[in-house]
Parts: structure tokens; sequence; C-alpha cells
């Protein structure tokens, strides 16, 4: 199977792709209506997948994609276990910058099902930062898809002066103080 690959498309004009990748689809759902309702001076196109790889049938037709999120559901082992499946179609350039793992319902603690240094341990392995959320709270929902929203921004090039592998970095460096 073909790993996804950052680089091997041209980009689009004033545009970016997001692809989230998970188990739980009505997460993915509602966190890529909420990332829409957002305003934006550039057009997003979000896909959305259970796992990776992709089915190369419709490669040709499938535009650059600027940045991957990786969902993990905190009360799922099996929302874990397939985000480290799916990690192994991802090709390594796209971990300078271009991925990150975002952690739903940690609210929840209390239905907890997965290790916290896990989750940890899988973005210091993987160079990629961690993002902590609660997809049931609306205002917890908005406060995510802003922050992926400037996130993919900055990942396709359009913030002048930052490159996704200097913000992941900075985003790294200030999870660790």
């Amino acid at each position: 199977m073909a790993e996804l690959q950052p680089y091997d498309k041209l980009p689009a004009l004033s545009s970016a792709v997001l692809l989230l990748v998970g188990s739980d689809g009505g997460l993915q759902q509602r966190l890529a209506e909420a990332i829409l309702r957002e305003k934006k001076n550039f057009k997003i196109n979000i896909h959305l997948a259970t796992s990776l790889p992709l089915p190369p049938e419709r490669d040709h037709l499938r535009p650059r994609i600027d940045l991957v999120a990786f969902m993990i559901d905190i009360k799922s082992k099996y929302s874990l276990k397939n985000v480290e499946a799916s990690l192994a179609y991802v090709d390594d350039s796209f971990f300078l910058g271009k991925v990150c793992f975002l952690v739903a319902g940690v609210g929840r603690v209390n239905y907890c099902s997965i290790e916290m240094n896990a989750i940890r341990n899988l973005g210091e392995v993987y160079c990629s930062p961690v993002l902590f959320c609660e997809l049931e709270v609306e205002g917890s929902q908005v406060a995510t898809a802003q922050r992926l929203l400037r996130m993919l921004e900055i990942c396709a090039g359009h913030v002048p002066g930052v490159s996704a592998l200097s913000f992941s970095s900075l985003m790294r460096n200030c999870a660790d103080d």
C-alpha cells in the first residue's frame, strides 16, 4: 500500500486541505462542521478517514494534504490502536510539522481507558503536537476548531514567515514547559 506523501502534488492557491483520521465518525463530523463554520480567508477542504491507507483508486483526484490530524477518543482503546496502525502509512516527511494528535474526551477522565503517558509518548516519538480537547462541549469544540484552523493555515503556507516545522517545534517546546 502507498504511503501518504506531503509534497507529491502541487498546492492549490488560497486553499488548504485537512485530513481527519479516527475511528469515531461522529466526532470527526462535528469537528469538521465546527471548522467550516469559522471565519477564514482561504478555501478549506476537509477529508474524513477512519484509517489509513487511503484507497489508491482515487489518488489522482485527491488534492495535496496540508495537515493530518489523528483523532483519539480517550474512552476507546480501539481508537488508539487504529491511529497507531495508520501511522505506518504516513511518509516520514509529514512528521516535520504536518501531523498532530487530537485527543477527545478529556473532560471524562472517569471513563478513560487509555493511559495518558501512552498518548504523550506517541507525540514524542512522532515529534508531533498533542492537543487535548472535549468535543462534546460547544465552547471547547469552537476553540479546538479555531486552533486546528490556525495550524492548517500555517501548514498550507498562508502565514508569511512561519513554517509548519517551526510552528510544530514551538508547540512542542511550549508543552514541555
